[in-house]
C-alpha cells in the first residue's frame, strides 16, 4: 500500500502480449476451482440443507453466472490483478474500493486455515485417531510454513498433474456410482427428484442458510479476470470464460452431490461430516476408492494452504514496506531473499490457532468456510452494484444502454448475493463485522473523515 501513488492509477507500463485463449482462461479457471470443489463440504452442506445440497448448489451457480458476467464487463473496463477491489474503487468509489479490498484480504488469510481445518479434521477421523486434532493442526500449519519460508511453490506441472488425477477419481466415482445405483434400484435409482425436492424436509429458511456455506464450491472463480491483459479479445474472452468456469464447476459438481445423494440418502446419519462424500466413495468403491478420494482432498488442501498462505504473507509483506503496518515486522525480508519470513510464520500460526480454536467451538469446517464466504459475498456484491453503475448511471458517450444487461442483470445478482451473504452464521457475520469495522475505522482515520484518497492495496503482492 502506499499513501503517496494515486489511488487505483493505472501505471504507464509495457504492455504484455495478448497470447491467452478462451480455452486457457476457462482450464486456468478450473485448475482455482478444481473439479472437487463440492466434495469437502458435501456431509456439512447436506446436514445444513437437510438432504438438499443438489438445490443449494444451483441456486448459488446462479448467483455466481450473474456475478461471473459483471466480473466480466468490469474486466473489459479495468484489467488489473486487483479484482474486485479494483472494480469497486474504479467503478464506484476508491473508499469502498479500500473496503472492498479489505475484505477480500480476510480471504487470504483464512485460506491456509480452512484447508489446514479440513486437513487435520480427515487424517484425525479417518486415519490416525490416536493423534489429536490440536496436534495435527501443528503439524499441518507447521510444514505449511517451512515450506513457504524455504520458497517450495506448487509447479504448474503438478498442478496439472493433480487436476488429471482428481478427474480420474471423480470420473471412477461417477462409473460406480451409476452402476451401484442402477444395478440396486433400476431406472428410478438414477434419476430422482429427491436430491433437489423432498417435501418431507424441504424448508425454504434452511436452504438459503446452507446456500450460503455451499457458495464455497465456486470461491475462485473470479481469477479468471487477472489475466485480462493477457488474453485474445478481453471483452469476449473474459466474460465468457468466468461463465464457463462457473457452468462447468456447477453442472459437474451437483453431478457429483446429486449421485452422492442418491448413493447415500441417509443424509442424517454420517461417522464425519466434513470427510462424508469419503464413506459414499466407499459404499460404491470399496477401501481402493475411499482412500484414493481421501489422498487427492488432502492433497488439494495442502497445495491451496500452501499457495493461499504465501499470499497472504505478500500481502502483509506489501503492508509493512508501505508502513501500513509496523515495518520492521511485516516489510522484514530474509537477508538474502525475497521471503517475508515473520510473515509467513505469523500466518502459520493463525492457521494453527484458528483452527484449534474453532474445533473446541464445534463445526470447525462450516464456521471457517462461512466467514471466508463473509468477504467474498461482500466483494460480489460490490462488483455488481460497480457493474450497474458504470453502464447504468454513468453516461458514456456513444454507448447506448441495454436496461436488461446493464441495469436489472447486475441489479439481481447483487440481490441473490446479498441474500446469500445475509444468510451466514451468526459466528460468521460477527466476526466478519468486527474485521469489516476495522477496516472502516482504519480507512476513515487514514483519510480524515474519508475527505482523503484512501491508500492503495497492492494485490500483485499476493
Amino acid at each position: 500500500m502506499s499513501d503517496s501513488s494515486p489511488p487505483l492509477a493505472t501505471a504507464s507500463a509495457p504492455r504484455l502480449k495478448r497470447v491467452l485463449t478462451l480455452w486457457d482462461l476457462i482450464f486456468y479457471g478450473i485448475v482455482l476451482i478444481q473439479p472437487i470443489a463440492p466434495v469437502p463440504l458435501y456431509g456439512v452442506a447436506q446436514k445444513l440443507s437437510d438432504g438438499h445440497f443438489a438445490t443449494t448448489i444451483l441456486i448459488a451457480m446462479f448467483a455466481m453466472l450473474i456475478t461471473a458476467v459483471s466480473y466480466g464487463r468490469m474486466a473489459a473496463l479495468y484489467p488489473s490483478a486487483g479484482s474486485a477491489y479494483t472494480y469497486v474503487g474504479r467503478g464506484l468509489n476508491q473508499h469502498l474500493g479500500f473496503l472492498a479490498g479489505w475484505a477480500m484480504f480476510l480471504d487470504y488469510l483464512l485460506q491456509p486455515l480452512i484447508n489446514t481445518v479440513w486437513i487435520s479434521t480427515a487424517l484425525h477421523e479417518r486415519y490416525v485417531h490416536q493423534v489429536p486434532f490440536a496436534l495435527w493442526a501443528a503439524i499441518i500449519a507447521g510444514i505449511v510454513t517451512l515450506l513457504n519460508l524455504r520458497g517450495i511453490r506448487a509447479s504448474a506441472r503438478a498442478n496439472r498433474i493433480l487436476l488429471f488425477l482428481m478427474f480420474v477419481v471423480v470420473g471412477f466415482f461417477i462409473l460406480l456410482a451409476v452402476r451401484y445405483l442402477f444395478s440396486s434400484q433400476g431406472w428410478p435409482g438414477l434419476f430422482s427428484l429427491e436430491p433437489f425436492y423432498d417435501p418431507k424436509t424441504f424448508n425454504s429458511h434452511r436452504i438459503w442458510m446452507a446456500t450460503s456455506f455451499a457458495a464455497l464450491t465456486y470461491i475462485g472463480f473470479d481469477g479468471v479476470t487477472t489475466l485480462a491483459e493477457d488474453v485474445e479479445n478481453p471483452k469476449r474472452n473474459v466474460l465468457l470464460a468466468a461463465v464457463v468456469v462457473c457452468l462447468f464447476t456447477g453442472i459437474f459438481g451437483g453431478l457429483e452431490v446429486y449421485l452422492g445423494a442418491r448413493v447415500w440418502p441417509e443424509w442424517r446419519i454420517f461417522p464425519n461430516l466434513e470427510t462424508a462424500f469419503m464413506d459414499v466413495c466407499r459404499r460404491v468403491g470399496g477401501p481402493l476408492l475411499f482412500n484414493a478420494m481421501g489422498a487427492v482432498l488432502i492433497v488439494a488442501a495442502f497445495g491451496s494452504a500452501l499457495t493461499g498462505g504465501l499470499g497472504a504473507a505478500r500481502l502483509l509483506f506489501g503492508m509493512g514496506r508501505d508502513d501500513v503496518l509496523p515495518r520492521r515486522i511485516f516489510g522484514y525480508l530474509s537477508p538474502g531473499s525475497t521471503t517475508p519470513t515473520y510473515n509467513i510464520v505469523i500466518i502459520g500460526l493463525l492457521s494453527w490457532g484458528g483452527a484449534i480454536l474453532l474445533n473446541s467451538i464445534g463445526n470447525a469446517y462450516e464456521h471457517a468456510g462461512e466467514l471466508l464466504n463473509f468477504g467474498a459475498f461482500l466483494a460480489f456484491m460490490g462488483v455488481n452494484l460497480a457493474t450497474f453503475w458504470q453502464f447504468t448511471v454513468i453516461a458514456r458517450p456513444g454507448y447506448q444502454r441495454n436496461w436488461l444487461k446493464d441495469a436489472v442483470v447486475p441489479l439481481i445478482g447483487f440481490v441473490f448475493c446479498a441474500l446469500i451473504w445475509w444468510n451466514l452464521n451468526g459466528l460468521a457475520k460477527t466476526v466478519g463485522g468486527i474485521w469489516f469495522a476495522a477496516g472502516l475505522l482504519y480507512v476513515g482515520i487514514k483519510t480524515r473523515g474519508f475527505r482523503a484518497a484512501p491508500v492503495v492495496i497492492d494485490f500483485t503482492e499476493s
